[in-house]
């Protein structure tokens, strides 16, 4: 690891790195949730959306510290002193991207949207490898909490019993993998398109970039088409299904959430 700048000592080493006292609620609230769904304590629809969006928060603070962390690695050392090593939702370039704006959506309508509001500083990143890993490096954190949530239902099948916390469980896993796959998606200002960002031609690159501040906007758009949205989610549906997440629990677990409908 190359050495901190100004060289301020370890302490500050330290403290660029500690998880904020914001994250750590974050963590404490989604481990109580999902107790108060095991249990059935109070009511159902307010465990499941305690334990969904907790859950959510915690995957979007990670996602961003998964794309710092890398960025830290390979060669942007000043990510740390703005403070995304400490995963603290507030530290990041835009809360209205990262947090309001997936919140939202996901309270619209049940869409794991990506966030995306670290800024990198690509002049100091050693290679297009390292440029390329930046931008996947927060996607595969979703796909590995997809691999997690899904997993007891690959290896347990239906679940008896517990149905709140299952159900819940299962909703935050489709969340998952919607996320996973519209971060994925190359389009440009998606992480999946940045990825690709470096390898392409000079010329190309100008177009991209007129392209990226919009590029996420317009791909929403584009799924509120009922022909485009639909195609996209029972790709999702369909993905689900070969990993082993039960439809019906997902679908349970969405109408706890959203009970409003």
């Amino acid at each position: 690891m190359s050495a901190w700048p100004g060289a301020r000592g370890v302490g500050t080493r330290r403290a660029a790195f500690r998880p904020s006292a914001i994250f750590l609620c974050l963590v404490a609230l989604f481990v109580t949730s999902g107790w108060m769904a095991w249990v059935d304590f109070g009511a159902p629809a307010v465990n499941v959306i305690l334990f969904v969006v907790s859950g959510w928060l915690v995957s979007l603070c990670l996602h961003e510290y998964a794309h710092a962390l890398t960025a830290y690695r390979s060669g942007d050392l000043a990510v740390a002193e703005r403070g995304y090593l400490t995963l603290n939702p507030l530290r990041y370039t835009s809360p209205v991207l990262s947090i309001a704006l997936p919140l939202f959506y996901l309270f619209l309508g049940g869409i794991g949207l990506p966030g995306g509001a670290v800024w990198i500083d690509h002049s100091h990143i050693r290679g297009r490898w390292r440029d390329s890993l930046i931008s996947l490096a927060g996607p595969l954190l979703n796909v590995v909490f997809t691999v997690l949530a899904v997993l007891p239902f690959a290896v347990v099948g239906a679940p008896v019993g517990h149905h709140t916390f299952w159900a819940a469980l299962a909703f935050l896993g489709f969340l998952q993998l919607t996320a996973s796959l519209l971060n994925l998606a190359p389009v440009p200002g998606v992480d999946g398109g940045n990825a690709l960002r470096p390898w392409l031609p000079d010329s190309w690159r100008r177009g991209f970039d007129l392209i990226a501040p919009y590029g996420l906007l317009i791909f929403l758009v584009l799924l509120f088409n009922p022909r485009v949205g639909g195609v996209f989610f029972s790709a999702v549906f369909g993905l689900g299904d070969l990993l082993g997440l039960p439809q019906n629990l997902v679908l349970a677990g969405h109408d706890q959430f959203m009970f409003w409908r």
